[in-house]
């Protein structure tokens, strides 16, 4: 393994420093240091180091829809985009249901080698919420899951949603929810509002995603567990986390970046592209979602990455499948919405982006300070650059993103994960 000296970065935003990665951790930090041996040098003058980012929230794919995603892909894009763990949600064919599915995700991560993948365990077998998967199996693997989802669908019972929450406190697991009431969104298209009449689409609601929310906060503090909340979209949303905080209850959230910039107003183009689960939302919920991660009430931001082909997207906006890439522009989505508009600074961006969805998902090999003797996992960033979304450009097999075309700010320029350089501009290499 190669030592490193990268010279004259800004750790967190701050003064510039040099570090010294060597052995697969952070071997030195401060001004003026130098490698014990040979070493290759890394001028990042005017780049930015925070920990390696982490993910609470990708679609992977496999296995089942390879067509869509890998492993490899999908974990090449989040290297690219600055992470080095990425936690793979249960909505693959098979489920992810079992001990067998989750250590088989886990080791194509390891073989793919861009960044550590965590499979996130099923909550209920085949995603149907009739009955609880193999919790604890899967929490002893050798994948050893600790966050468990049937994201893409909601666990609307809430008889079985108690028990899900009484049975992971054994391993200290975190139940993560996609809060989605069925009956209230069945046949839902976009955030229900006056555009949805005049477009003519079904509204969906927010108390749908609000109400579920609600129930289980309640039911988290009654049992005395952990509660995690996927892609919180709407202003009640946040209040009602905010309150729950307020109480003392065991309850996370998290916010995706799309939520943060665009609106339920591109709907209006018909444009599957902006066909997403939650929907997008009002200017109104994005200052509520954007106040809320500012000041914690949020928790993290995670991408829902949701990769699909094109014959799954491309076609009447009624059709089309919900979800959007996200892996690869989330860091610049957070520096325009965040810290361009001075509601975040970058230690503020790497807590939310690394330090808490680490602690969350119970992963301590990453999101951990930048300091000597910790894992050498960490991203380099030049926020002073411009780049256009080209979405043929993107790692991902699919190329559903919503900022094709669009100027963002920022890029990553580095990765490494435990020393190694999974991504390394030619500049600096």
């Amino acid at each position: 393994m190669s030592d490193y000296v990268i010279r004259g970065v800004r750790l967190l935003g701050g003064e510039p420093s040099d570090v010294v990665l060597s052995g697969g951790v952070i071997a030195s930090v401060g001004p003026g240091t130098t490698a014990t041996g040979a070493a290759n040098e890394i001028d990042a003058t005017g780049l930015i180091a925070l920990p390696g980012l982490v993910d609470l929230h990708t679609h992977l794919r496999e296995p089942g829809r390879e067509d869509a995603e890998t492993v490899e892909s999908g974990t090449q894009a989040a290297a690219l985009g600055g992470f080095t763990a990425v936690h793979a949600m249960a909505n693959t064919d098979p489920v992810a249901d079992t001990a067998g599915v989750v250590e088989q995700v886990w080791r194509l991560g390891r073989e793919a080698g861009f960044c550590d993948v965590f499979p996130v365990g099923a909550v209920t077998i085949g995603l149907s919420g009739t009955q609880l998967a193999e919790l604890g199996a899967m929490a002893d693997s050798q994948a050893r899951v600790r966050v468990f989802s049937d994201d893409g669908k909601c666990v609307s019972d809430p008889l079985l949603m108690r028990r899900a929450l009484e049975y992971v406190k054994a391993f200290d697991g975190v139940i993560a929810q996609h809060a989605q009431d069925p009956r209230l969104t069945e046949g839902a298209q976009m955030n229900e509002g006056a555009l949805s009449g005049k477009l003519g689409l079904a509204g969906w609601p927010a108390v749908a995603e609000e109400a579920i929310i609600a129930r289980d906060c309640l039911l988290a503090a009654h049992v005395g567990s952990r509660l995690h909340v996927c892609h919180v979209s709407t202003a009640g949303s946040v209040e009602i986390v905010r309150q729950a905080k307020a109480n003392g209850w065991d309850v996370t959230a998290e916010v995706c970046p799309h939520h943060l910039l665009l609106t339920d107003e591109l709907a209006a183009t018909y444009n599957p592209v902006y066909k997403v689960n939650p929907p997008l939302r009002t200017e109104s919920d994005i200052a509520a979602l954007r106040a809320g991660l500012a000041d914690g009430t949020i928790d993290v931001v995670a991408t829902d990455h949701a990769p699909h082909p094109h014959e799954d997207k491309d076609c009447e906006w009624a059709a089309a499948a919900f979800g959007m890439l996200g892996l690869q522009t989330a860091l610049s989505i957070v520096q325009e919405t965040m810290v361009d508009s001075g509601l975040l600074d970058w230690a503020g961006v790497a807590q939310r982006m690394s330090v808490t969805p680490a602690r969350i998902g119970r992963v301590d090999s990453h999101g951990q300070p930048l300091e000597a003797g910790a894992p050498a996992n960490l991203v380099l960033y030049d926020p002073a650059v411009c780049r256009t979304v080209v979405a043929a450009e993107l790692a991902s097999l699919s190329r559903n993103t919503p900022y094709a075309g669009m100027e963002l700010p920022g890029r990553v320029v580095a990765t490494f994960l435990r020393g190694r350089p999974t991504v390394l501009e030619g500049a600096l290499a």
